[in-house]
């Protein structure tokens, strides 16, 4: 499996592994030390919080290893007047008869609270090299779907706001 990332979630997940690596397992590793010197383990709450701890952390770092040796470049341009990565997308729901504004980022960014939404998603593979003015459909699942119109796109770029999706 490759994960689909531009240089910027790459640069991101490098920064947080280089954090995690020399920063944060030193300390995790003196916080088990410590709460290990405290006696008897079978009862010693602050060992068993610290251990896990630092086994979130080591998990992290084997993730963020994962997504960096699997990940295929991809570029955030898309042809003029197109929606690509990173831009702005407002949308009219017939359903709903409502409009809707996201914007497009990789599954590593996604943040549906914040309207960043996966180019994975249901909805950013609809819209992805759509035009203003252009009707999709967006396939939910095998039993439910429906119908957006591209209103306007406001071309964006990559500025490495959006943080990288935590677990």
């Amino acid at each position: 499996m490759h994960n689909e990332l531009t240089e910027k979630d790459l640069e991101l997940m490098r920064q947080e592994l280089e954090y995690r690596r020399n920063v944060l397992r030193p300390q995790l590793i003196e916080d088990v030390q410590t709460a290990r010197a405290f006696g008897d383990l079978s009862e010693n709450f602050e060992y068993k919080a610290a251990k896990r701890d630092k086994n979130r952390n080591d998990s992290r770092c084997r993730y963020l290893e994962n997504m960096i040796r699997t990940a295929v470049v991809i570029s955030g341009k898309s042809a003029e007047g197109t929606v690509g990565l990173y831009d702005k997308v407002t949308f009219y729901v017939e359903e709903d008869g409502e409009s809707v504004t996201c914007q497009i980022v990789t599954t590593v960014r996604q943040d549906a609270l914040k309207d960043l939404i996966s180019k994975e998603s249901p909805v950013g593979r609809a819209v992805l090299g759509r035009k203003v003015g252009e009707r999709a459909t967006v396939h939910v699942n095998d039993s439910y779907s429906y119908d957006i119109v591209i209103q306007s796109i406001e071309p964006g770029e990559d500025t490495g706001e959006a943080p990288l999706v935590r677990f």
